[in-house]
């Protein structure tokens, strides 16, 4: 299908400044569509309330407002610009809501603006929790145990009918803001009254908890036609009970078997295929890890913050797809950016390992509670990539600037063990320091599964990470040991603390040894077609 004529200026709905529970993604996503629409040959108008960010430089739209995204405002652009259209599914949650009220008030329809990709329909069944609990239930695919409510007594009531512990999931509302896991009637009471106040619908969603599952990602697109995809799917390190957004997440998926991948990714397909999304959707189920039981958690019918990992992770540029798609493209009309040779309606493959760490800002608000939950409290992440999970682990560890070289806190081992035991059980920022301090003090690692819930896969790798400190302790300036270390991602500083040199000599002994750095390629396709604009 050729790209619409019948259109000319589009306005973008921007993110906003970056919060608590919101980082730079989407305006890493919303540079991309500006760029992709004005590529096409259309006007853009970009509101954004966000100066420090390059998506609002003069380059980037045609014309720029750095204003709040307030019904009043965006308003008033809309009466003085006209453009033909709105793309909201690029600014997140922020976005999405005010598409919503602007659509409610009618001034859409009286400016006859066109709101291009997702439409609101598909939107609002996604977002509402009964809507979507519904649309789940016609499917046929399970959703938890839940009830929306509108008040805290109807939370309450329904608690006390399934049993606590249970899940406070606020509708519209971004980075599960309002939300969280209460275990007694005084929690759930407290959650619930904010989280009525912060959901624009006064509404919530109380859940049976699942903690304790595997969550999984899967990042599809469709298009008009009905072509859809999996760009990406992603396997979060801890269990469900923490936001995706606070938790370490490793692509492709490290633990899943073939059948259960397949079975998750077909459901992928289904539901946005059933919701009629028209660009990038992001898929976020339950898996119990002794069986093939799964539940759907939710679907963000927009580009989301996992939109902007797998993007990176596999260098399919999902924003810049989405925007063309929702100016009438088709997945097999566009062509790959990287590639340029094949088409967008292509599966990316990976032969490497993302890890995505999580930053958070604790240490400018040290009096904040660390505590990790169903509410997000990050305000950004570190990618790293590596040839396998300790490697990209350790790389991402580094990036994450908390002077750090290895998976080691200053002081960790002089904690006592009932004090790690406790950071164990009760997840903070810093519970992978202290997991990897626990399995140097022998701890089990089933012991650690049943504290924590995390993979055991994922716990063999940590313990492989402290078998390798230990093999480097026993050989010290062997250089079979040195090649194994540096193939695992271990730093000239790591190795240096633990064979007492300094890191200026772990590098002339590489050097002397020919144990260099290299670059690898990120190019969508595992190197099976050439590449004009990959990246390393």
């Amino acid at each position: 299908m050729p790209k619409r004529n019948d259109i000319h200026k589009i306005l973008v709905l921007g993110s906003g400044p970056i919060i608590i529970g919101q980082a730079a993604e989407f305006d890493y996503a919303g540079t991309q569509a500006c760029l992709s629409l004005k590529e096409e040959g259309y006007e853009v108008v970009l509101i954004n309330s966000n100066p420090a960010t390059i998506m609002t430089d003069k380059e980037i739209a045609d014309h720029v407002y750095i204003e709040p995204i307030t019904y009043e405002f965006v308003s008033r652009v809309l009466r003085k610009e006209r453009p033909d259209a709105i793309l909201a599914t690029l600014g997140g949650q922020t976005g999405l809501n005010m598409a919503k009220e602007l659509a409610d008030s009618g001034i859409l329809k009286e400016l006859k603006i066109e709101l291009l990709g997702t439409k609101l329909d598909a939107i609002e069944q996604a977002e509402d929790r009964e809507l979507f609990k519904q649309l789940m239930e016609d499917l046929g695919e399970p959703v938890p145990l839940s009830a929306i409510v509108h008040t805290v007594e109807e939370a309450m009531a329904y608690a006390k009918q399934i049993g606590f512990p249970v899940i406070v999931r606020p509708a519209f509302t971004l980075g599960g803001t309002g939300g969280g896991m209460c275990e007694n009637a005084e929690v759930l009471e407290e959650v619930v009254e904010n989280g009525l106040k912060l959901s624009p619908v006064t509404q919530c969603l109380i859940e049976m908890s699942i903690a304790g599952y595997k969550e999984i990602e899967y990042e599809v697109m469709r298009d008009r036609a009905d072509n859809a995809i999996v760009v990406c799917n992603m396997e979060n390190f801890d269990p469900v009970g923490i936001h995706t957004g606070d938790s370490i997440v490793f692509a492709p998926s490290q633990t899943l078997t073939d059948v259960e991948y397949q079975l998750l990714r077909d459901v992928s397909l289904k539901i946005i295929r059933a919701l009629k999304i028209e660009g990038g959707c992001n898929v976020q189920l339950a898996l119990d890890p002794d069986s093939y039981k799964y539940y759907i958690i939710e679907v963000n019918p927009r580009v989301s913050r996992s939109s902007a990992l797998a993007s990176k992770a596999t260098g399919y540029p999902i924003a810049k797809i989405a925007a063309k798609i929702a100016i009438g493209l088709t997945l097999d009309e566009i062509r790959n950016p990287v590639t340029l040779t094949t088409y967008a309606q292509f599966e990316p493959a990976l032969d490497y390992v993302v890890a995505k760490i999580p930053r958070w800002p604790f240490d400018k608000f040290e009096k904040g509670d660390r505590r990790l939950g169903t509410q997000m409290k990050a305000t950004g992440e570190v990618m790293a990539i590596g040839r396998n999970i300790e490697e990209a682990l350790l790389k991402a560890v580094r990036s994450l600037e908390l002077k750090v070289q290895h998976i080691t806190l200053q002081g960790i081992e002089k904690q006592e063990d009932a004090v790690l035991t406790n950071k164990l059980v009760k997840a903070q920022d810093d519970r992978l320091f202290y997991l990897v301090e626990a399995l140097r003090r022998g701890y089990d690692i089933e012991e650690i599964h049943s504290l924590t819930k995390i993979d055991r896969f994922f716990l063999d790798k940590l313990l492989h990470i402290v078998e390798l400190e230990r093999l480097a302790e026993e050989h010290k300036t062997d250089i079979k040991t040195l090649r194994t270390l540096k193939s695992y991602g271990f730093s000239d500083s790591s190795i240096a603390d633990l064979w007492k040199m300094t890191s200026e000599e772990i590098e002339q002994i590489r050097k002397d040894h020919n144990i260099q750095p290299v670059y690898k390629m990120v190019d969508t396709c595992a190197g099976e077609f050439a590449s004009a604009t990959p990246y390393y």
